[in-house]
């Protein structure tokens, strides 16, 4: 590569970074907003304050544990979305305390790409939680209590709402405004690239805490799965935003939401397409300036899922916490 090759490549870095940077403020205060304004996350704000994270190094199961609630939260969501019925009840149990799965529907696609994956991902994700299941045997949570609903202060539509996707209601009056991902193949989409991105980090970040090889290795190949998720949805946004250029924008809006979250790093990229060389290049990778793919740590992990920047034990995707030792979200 030429020096003028890689100049051209780190100022391309060093834009999409500032670019990033000057909507970053705007999305914290937009979060803190929804926090306050919704009534499940302002209850959540001010009653579910806990103290910093157990300093305790979490053993192999309490990793695969907290793996497991995400895998519960991802099937559930893209069950529902192809099939109409989320998992079996056989596959729930375990220890801690048990919660349903509420709300989500049936997706009717019109694109049969779309359908095809999402057919795709739902039947991997189903296998992530039955062979994490296995894995752990007798140490397995069970599922805990999970909104991927559609009401107007759930997961999903507080989510949207703070990334600017949905109207907020004035101060002192309720939300109204939803935003339904099982509406169509789009809505669909930008629910999915929600979870996606953030499953690759949680298994990269969490991945160097555990030492058992095999446990390791397993944990390894579930990151490569999730990290083809993560592109195919990417690129699908990517795509079919040539003719709804808002879909590449809504995709942004997420990133920076997510971001706003888990701390003062700037990590999160959205797909919006950048120049290289005077050329114009897809953003589908979400890679640092040595092309790896960044990490999160289990806290941040739980900022974004419970959709609270501060530290607490419960919120978001998972009104009553996840099940396991690790459990509380970091200090942002």
């Amino acid at each position: 590569m030429t020096d003028d090759v890689s100049k051209q490549m780190i100022d391309v870095l060093d834009r999409r970074v500032e670019r990033r940077n000057e909507r970053r403020d705007f999305f914290k205060t937009a979060f803190g907003a929804a926090a306050v304004a919704g009534a499940g996350i302002g209850a959540l704000s001010m009653g579910s304050r806990a103290s910093a994270a157990d300093p305790t190094t979490p053993t192999d199961a309490d990793v695969l544990n907290f793996a497991l609630n995400l895998e519960y939260l991802e099937a559930q969501f893209y069950s529902v979305a192809v099939t109409g019925v989320g998992l079996s009840p056989s596959v729930l149990t375990g220890t801690g305390t048990q919660g349903a799965a509420t709300g989500g529907r049936k997706v009717v696609f019109t694109d049969p790409l779309v359908a095809a994956y999402a057919k795709e991902i739902a039947a991997d994700e189903v296998t992530h939680v039955t062979f994490l299941r296995t894995a752990l045997g007798n140490s397995a949570v069970a599922q805990p209590t999970i909104d991927i609903g559609v009401s107007p202060t759930g997961a999903f539509s507080s989510a949207a709402r703070a990334a600017g996707l949905i109207a907020s209601a004035p101060a002192g009056t309720a939300q109204t405004s939803v935003f339904d991902p099982y509406a169509d193949d789009n809505s669909f989409l930008l629910g999915a690239f929600i979870f996606e991105d953030v499953g690759v980090t949680a298994y990269k970040g969490a991945s160097p805490l555990i030492t058992n090889k095999t446990y390791l290795e397993a944990a390894a190949g579930i990151l490569a799965v999730e990290a083809y998720h993560a592109a195919l949805v990417r690129t699908a946004l990517y795509s079919r935003g040539v003719q709804t250029p808002s879909l590449r924008t809504s995709a942004d809006a997420i990133s920076n939401a997510r971001d706003s979250l888990d701390g003062t790093s700037d990590l999160d990229q959205g797909i919006s397409p950048t120049t290289i060389n005077g050329v114009a290049a897809s953003n589908i990778v979400p890679l640092d300036s040595n092309g790896i793919a960044f990490s999160r740590t289990t806290g941040q992990v739980l900022n974004i899922v419970y959709l609270n920047n501060a530290s607490v034990t419960m919120g978001g995707f998972f009104p009553a916490g996840v099940n396991g030792n690790i459990k509380t979200s970091a200090a942002n």
